[in-house]
């Protein structure tokens, strides 16, 4: 008996008759299963060729993960800072604070966006016998910027002291004690919700005092807040346009440019770590090649009887393509299984908030890494699908 009989011979033991290889155009060409049978020929290689690919996803796909979940606490460390302008007087200008006609311009230039003048010192804060420094604001407004966990904030802050979280609970303070602010006493009228978000105002280290009992004339400083970034940047464009037209009076800071450069950072990050974990995956490539030629040279005889019974080219590439596919889909839905396994150790010994693990862009880098190796599988497999197709099959079968 032939070698070339024995082939046919050996795809007729598959209950696989010619006429499906041949009847190729009536959709039946059994591709999937095929490739199946071929890689189950040597398990120890496709194994080997599937780990490969699971490695290089599991590389970009926790990566990109990681550099990700960085970026998202990032963001929610600093909160709704891209929101907010800071306007200060123009020390080179020799303009020491932000008089009431300056601030009247401002407040018209905003528009909808809520203006808080603010009057800075420090001071030493005593109670009880215990004292802490802190920062001690002058603020005529504080119910539309904070919030209490204890009492109430005013609309309008007339008398007593609005403590900040942190010396509340460093001094033991609670509504209706009366603390000493550098020799002056104050009721506490409320202890402030502790902020958790970076604020160029923090009242967690401070007590809110009414604004005459702070410093002289005019003020320290003037926050914007907006409802979005873009609405600060528009609140900045057009204060800079009403006060500092004829003369810079006030320096305007605008803490998008923070997040902006924040966000940048991060990005350059995520495309170098993902790139790092591409290279894992071209490795893998070359390891399915390898295993795609290795696998058509062993089948060489069995693809020339293919090519002399009738199947086409394209037929034959596609058997090969399908292997390949195979091999990436395997090892890429093992890496995503990895990446999710790493990811749920990563909450359990690190101190991520769940939230930031669970958003929708971190599956969005299990999903780019899975089509990734995919993707290099069936381009590894190209090469030698286009060998075995263009063989001819007298050269097939008489090797």
């Amino acid at each position: 008996m032939s070698r070339g009989q024995r082939i046919l011979q050996r795809i007729r033991a598959f209950e696989l008759p010619i006429e499906r290889f041949v009847d190729i155009d009536a959709g039946r060409f059994p591709a999937v299963f095929m490739a199946t049978r071929n890689l189950s020929r040597s398990q120890l290689r496709s194994a080997l060729a599937c780990l490969g690919i699971c490695i290089g996803v599991l590389a970009i796909a926790s990566l990109g993960i990681f550099g990700n979940v960085l970026s998202l606490g990032a963001s929610d460390a600093l909160g709704d800072i891209g929101n907010q302008v800071i306007l200060t007087p123009n020390a080179d200008a020799g303009i020491e604070t932000i008089d009431d006609s300056t601030l009247t311009e401002i407040e018209r230039a905003a528009g909808d966006t809520t203006v808080v003048p603010l009057r800075t010192s420090g001071g030493l804060i005593e109670y009880a016998g215990s004292s802490t420094a802190a920062t001690i604001y002058g603020i005529a407004e504080p119910g539309g910027v904070y919030t209490a966990s204890e009492g109430r904030v005013p609309d309008r802050h007339r008398q007593g002291a609005l403590v900040g979280a942190s010396v509340a609970e460093e001094l033991d303070v609670r509504v209706g004690a009366t603390i000493t602010v550098d020799g002056d006493s104050y009721r506490v009228v409320a202890v402030l919700e502790e902020v958790e978000t970076f604020s160029p105002v923090s009242p967690n280290d401070a007590v809110m005092l009414p604004e005459d009992d702070v410093g002289g004339p005019g003020y320290d400083q003037v926050t914007i807040e907006a409802d979005s970034g873009a609405e600060a940047a528009a609140a900045a464009s057009a204060i800079d346009t009403a006060v500092n037209s004829r003369e810079e009076v006030v320096d305007i800071f605008e803490l998008s440019a923070i997040t902006d450069e924040i966000n940048d950072f991060f990005s350059l990050l995520n495309s170098f770590l993902i790139g790092l974990g591409g290279i894992s995956l071209v490795v893998a490539g070359v390891s399915i090649l390898n295993v795609m030629l290795m696998s058509t040279v062993e089948r060489r005889e069995e693809i020339g009887v293919l090519r002399a019974v009738g199947v086409e080219k394209r037929d034959v590439m596609r058997m090969i393509l399908v292997e390949a596919a195979l091999l990436g889909v395997i090892g890429a839905a093992g890496g995503v299984i990895a990446t999710i396994g790493i990811v749920a150790l990563l909450y359990l010994v690190a101190p991520i908030e769940l939230w930031i693990l669970l958003h929708p862009t971190n599956a969005a880098y299990l999903l780019l890494a899975f089509a990734i190796g995919v993707a290099i599988s069936v381009a590894s497999g190209l090469y030698p699908a286009r060998k075995a197709a263009n063989e001819r099959p007298v050269d097939a079968l008489r090797s």
